[in-house]
């Protein structure tokens, strides 16, 4: 007989996509016996399935979630399945604007037991390039070439446990609904706390759903922050999350882990009201959410620059371009014909790294650049602003 352990240890094999299968095909291996030969290729094939380095979507439906955030239904225009991912995780949208190709890291906001569709929930981002076209301009049955899923901000009950707390703001809501949806769907008991903050009290994502599914699982906790005004009928907290406030919604932090997506500064202040708290660093997961929209006002940023300033950026031998100081190195590459390779776009994935050559670049703390990298001159041109004249090699 099974004890809770081994339980548990069976619900979370069985939750894995694939696990059955490969046990039925174990047990088929050891009753008949193999040469292997019929398996040629198939590893290939099968890591080229789960892990494609592109997918070909199209635009199924699209849902009006508040005045400034839509819900782009994307299904793959071959009909097949698409490649699993963990909640939480994120896919790579590619877009041509202008004349310039580029991309935006967008998370599932959909279960992952769903493999028919991703949704994508996308919120306008003032002053933004690709966000208006995705809500205004794009129609059903539009296709979109993304990455397959990626990122490792995602639970993993071995290791995070089935107490959780969440940390949303605003768009930051998407990955957490994913997760509240895998949770559930699974047998596996958990406890999972939503703190969600808003700027307004009509633009919160999600939360009709939310605020239902609060009500018919006593497991599933949401409390919900407004930092503007609000109506008389709202019962949640106004302004911003505090530490008293915090406090009192959570015991035994210890205990729980804890996973925070947002805006850059929301994110910093979680970071700091969680360190406050005494949550160790390791039962903290943070998403990053694009680069900086204020480079200028980090620490370290040289006050004699201006981030409406230009330099000259030289792309190996090729001709040279200017460059505002505050924006990623990134955008300004891609509006001027480059292409590098990227995904997360918030200096976490490294794929989007460059070779320095001459120059100085401003890299925030985000920019999660290895000792090697540093060593040898390599930077994260998504989170990267040239405060000099630069030279780089693609």
């Amino acid at each position: 007989m099974l004890d809770n352990n081994q339980k548990l240890e069976t619900n979370i094999l069985n939750s894995v996509v694939g696990f059955h299968d490969a046990v039925l095909k174990k047990e088929d291996l050891e009753k008949n016996g193999s040469d292997f030969r019929e398996g040629k290729g198939l590893v290939k094939e099968t890591i080229r399935s789960l892990h494609p380095k592109r997918i070909h979507l199209r635009v199924e439906s699209i849902r009006i979630d508040t005045p400034s955030t839509k819900t782009l239904v994307m299904v793959p225009v071959d009909g097949n399945r698409l490649p699993p991912f963990q909640a939480g995780q994120y896919i790579n949208l590619f877009v041509t604007l202008a004349g310039v190709l580029t991309a935006r890291p967008y998370s599932i906001s959909s279960s992952p037991k769903n493999l028919q569709s991703y949704e994508l929930t996308i919120k306008r981002a003032e002053g933004g390039f690709v966000s208006p076209y995705l809500l205004d301009d794009v129609k059903i049955g539009q296709k979109f070439e993304s990455t397959g899923p990626m990122g490792s901000f995602h639970h993993n009950p071995l290791f995070h446990g089935f107490d959780i707390v969440f940390l949303a703001g605003g768009s930051g809501i998407a990955p957490a609904m994913s997760m509240l949806k895998a949770f559930l769907a699974a047998e596996n008991p958990f406890r999972f706390h939503i703190i969600y903050s808003n700027s307004y009290e009509n633009d919160v994502i999600f939360l009709d759903e939310l605020r239902n599914l609060s009500l018919l699982h006593k497991n599933f906790i949401l409390t919900e922050f407004i930092s503007r005004e609000v109506s008389p009928e709202f019962k949640g907290f106004k302004g911003r999350l505090d530490i008293v406030t915090l406090q009192t919604l959570l015991s035994d932090v210890s205990s729980k882990m804890f996973y925070v997506c947002g805006p850059t500064p929301f994110n910093e202040h979680c970071a700091n009201l969680l360190a406050d708290l005494g949550v160790k660093s390791g039962r903290i997961l943070i998403e990053g959410n694009g680069p900086p929209p204020k480079p200028d006002q980090l620490d370290g940023w040289p006050s004699e620059i201006h981030p409406s300033s230009e330099v000259n950026v030289t792309v190996g031998t090729h001709k040279s371009f200017k460059a505002k100081v505050g924006e990623p190195l990134l955008n300004s590459l891609e509006r001027n014909g480059y292409f590098t390779e990227n995904a997360c776009r918030s200096g976490e994935c490294s794929l989007c790294r460059v070779k320095l050559k001459s120059g100085e670049v401003f890299s925030p703390k985000e920019a999660k650049i290895r000792k090697s990298d540093r060593k040898f001159g390599w930077i994260h041109s998504c989170v990267a602003f040239p405060i000099t004249d630069v030279e780089i090699q693609l």
